[in-house]
């Protein structure tokens, strides 16, 4: 490991890194603008300037990789006076607007800009403009402020694998970006906000509703999809206005989807906010004690093999272990967290989870895909296998329709029995399975939403442990789910004990639940619990106003098996409340009442119920065993889903913004067609 001197002080690192990142390691602050962890070195800007002894002119730390003996110097009177020159020429053509600007608060040139900018420019000559550019309906352009450091080129070509971003001329007349007129079509392409240093790419949704320092931070965990990113709500009073990332390697790093970030909007539309009954065909206002009461009547008098609960795909665990607990005390075991009908087998743990965890993509050699399209149903963690495939030495199967993934994959066909020539060894990329040090196969929603999902449960089970999958510190079989609800509703046990009929049903009681087939509810009473009037609200008799996810603390468990929780970033709007408390006081009108009155014995229970939720943020390791179904499959063709990812659920389908991208997106493809 070299060693070097930093500013008189004898450091080791370890081979590889850069000498920003030694002397950072140091203690050291570097200023810099176009370097980023994340991303290939560009070394455009000249910030990170540091004195070397022995070399003849500063040099660009962020380039510079560290060697045995290097003697660097971070603050000297050179090295301060060289960082002076660069932000002058830095400021030459900036526009300096930073009262209107949104980046304002938050922004590095503005930062850096205090301790190595001067209080006026030699600069006399008129400043340079450039025209603002198009980049669809989430990223917001003033290009007169960008300052080339090209970090939006780099993650639009190197993370987000869509190289739509790109410079045109030299020196001062360099121009960033697209070489076509056209909406970006990642679906990451808010990260350029966060990545952007200066005010040249802004949020289009926030612009000019608030700045930073008005805001109210609060930790809280993403539930657009099943990977749990971490993320940072900021609201104004009761208002949710943006939604940012936390780092987290283990999971997202730092970035979120699309959908993520701009989604919030919908929060505050569509929203249910106090009870309602269905008086003479028509949905009419009521209150809280009204409603319970009619639901109570109706839990009483019907038959508990004739009660069914469904749960939707943003569902809290503390709602669904509530619900069962009260739907067990009557006698009815119809509840289901399984609304797509995905054939998953609750009882082995290692059968519906992402066994090598997120991370363990990064140790990957060979994938194999099965009837997913990662891209939509988990764009970080996609990026997170392109990241891999960059590195080199990964080869990557699809099952499935042809798709764009943003890296190059062997399309292998899209008949399910193309699953048994894997297990008989006469597919060849079987052969690069076993040949792989780390392999994994990933199965999507396209291949256990089939009728014949457990039957492909179960052969892929069997190409796990054939193509050696399976060893002592490596488990490759891996379920990308893509409901945020549905590894915690599998780990509580929200299946129902024996197959039941919709149709036969005489009161459904939904949480949440939207993307069933309602065709099956007509001849039910049904009670819907949730935020959104949504499909499910459209369907019900009584509706139960509940919170949405940035309104209450609630836990979730992500695709790889790890409870996290959210926090209570704003109020419950209007009447409605958190869900737990709507399932605890209807226990009470049944005279059923459940064993806990507030959320921390709620949590405790659910605990000593349920190990797995002991420890939050931690991740059991679970035993392998026999699931799925033997059987023929189907001659049906295995297909991705085919869901519109800007869509896809209650909260992005109340959304302007997403509504804005999804017409963007029809357009590009209307065009594409002509």
């Amino acid at each position: 490991m070299p060693k070097l001197i930093i500013d008189n002080n004898e450091i080791e690192v370890e081979e590889g890194l850069t000498v920003l990142q030694a002397c950072e390691m140091a203690g050291a602050e570097i200023p810099r603008f176009c370097f980023h962890e994340r991303l290939s070195i560009a070394g455009n800007c000249r910030m990170c300037l540091v004195e070397m002894e022995r070399a003849p002119k500063p040099i660009a730390s962020c380039a510079m990789p560290v060697a045995d003996g290097m003697v660097i110097k971070t603050n000297s009177e050179k090295i301060i006076k060289a960082r002076e020159g660069v932000m002058e020429f830095l400021l030459i053509n900036h526009p300096l607007d930073c009262p209107i600007c949104d980046q304002g608060g938050e922004c590095d040139l503005q930062d850096q800009a205090m301790g190595y900018g001067s209080d006026r420019s030699r600069y006399i000559e008129g400043k340079r403009a450039v025209k603002d550019k198009d980049l669809g309906p989430l990223v917001a352009t003033v290009m007169t402020r960008c300052i080339h450091c090209t970090r939006c080129i780099r993650f639009a070509t190197e993370i987000a694998g869509v190289p739509e971003l790109g410079a045109t001329g030299r020196g001062e007349h360099m121009e960033v970006g697209t070489y076509v007129e056209e909406a970006l079509t990642s679906e990451l392409s808010g990260n350029l906000i966060d990545l952007c240093p200066v005010g040249a790419l802004t949020s289009k949704p926030y612009s000019f509703n608030a700045r930073p320092w008005e805001l109210t931070k609060t930790e809280s965990i993403d539930v657009m999809d099943a990977l749990g990113s971490n993320i940072r709500v900021d609201t104004r009073g009761n208002e949710v206005l943006r939604v940012v990332p936390r780092n987290h390697d283990d999971i997202n790093q730092e970035w979120i989807s699309d959908k993520t970030r701009f989604a919030c909007d919908g929060l505050r539309r569509q929203r249910l906010d106090q009870p309602f009954v269905r008086r003479r065909g028509k949905l009419e206002p009521s209150n809280w004690e009204d409603a319970i009461k009619l639901c109570a009547n109706k839990i009483k008098n019907t038959d508990p093999l004739k009660i069914a609960s469904i749960a939707g795909d943003q569902v809290d665990c503390e709602t669904m272990f509530s619900t069962k607990l009260l739907l067990k005390k009557i006698g009815c075991t119809n509840v289901d967290c399984l609304q797509d009908g995905a054939k998953l087998d609750q009882k082995v743990r290692s059968s519906y989870i992402f066994n090598t965890k997120i991370a363990g993509i990064d140790e990957a050699d060979a994938i194999l895909i099965v009837g997913s399209n990662p891209r939509l149903e988990s764009p970080v963690l996609n990026a997170r296998i392109r990241s891999r495939f960059l590195k080199g030495g990964l080869q990557i199967g699809l099952i499935g329709g042809a798709i764009d993934l943003t890296y190059p994959y062997q399309h292998l066909g899209d008949e399910p029995q193309l699953l048994e020539q894997f297990i008989a060894g006469k597919n060849k990329f079987s052969k690069v399975l076993k040949k792989a040090k780390n392999p994994m196969i990933i199965l999507g929603s396209g291949a256990i939403n089939r009728e014949d999902g457990a039957q492909i449960l179960h052969n892929a089970r069997k190409i796990a442990e054939t193509t050696g999958m399976i060893a002592d510190n490596w488990n490759g079989f891996n379920v990308l789910q893509s409901a945020a609800s549905r590894v915690g509703g599998l780990d509580i046990g929200f299946v129902p004990e024996k197959l039941f009929n919709l149709e036969d049903m005489e009161l459904i009681y939904l949480i949440g639940a939207d993307e069933i087939d309602f065709n099956k509810t007509k001849n039910a009473f049904v009670v819907y619990q949730g935020h959104h009037g949504d499909n499910g609200a459209h369907h019900a008799d009584v509706i139960l106003p509940g919170a949405a996810y940035t309104e209450k603390s609630a836990t979730f468990v992500n695709l790889e098996g790890r409870p996290q929780r959210t926090q209570k970033a704003v109020f419950p709007l209007g009447q409605a409340k958190e869900d737990w408390r709507i399932i605890r006081a209807l226990s009470g009108a049944i005279d059923k009442p459940l064993p806990f009155d507030d959320l921390s014995d709620l949590r405790k229970l659910l605990s000593d119920t349920v190990p797995s939720f002991g420890s939050m943020n931690e991740i059991i390791t679970n035993a392998w065993g026999d699931f799925g179904l033997e059987g023929p499959m189907t001659n049906r063709r295995i297909s991705n889903i085919s869901v519109n990812f800007f869509m896809s659920d209650p909260i992005c389908r109340a959304s302007i913004t997403m509504a804005e991208c999804a017409k963007a997106q029809s357009d590009r493809l209307a065009r594409e067609a002509v």
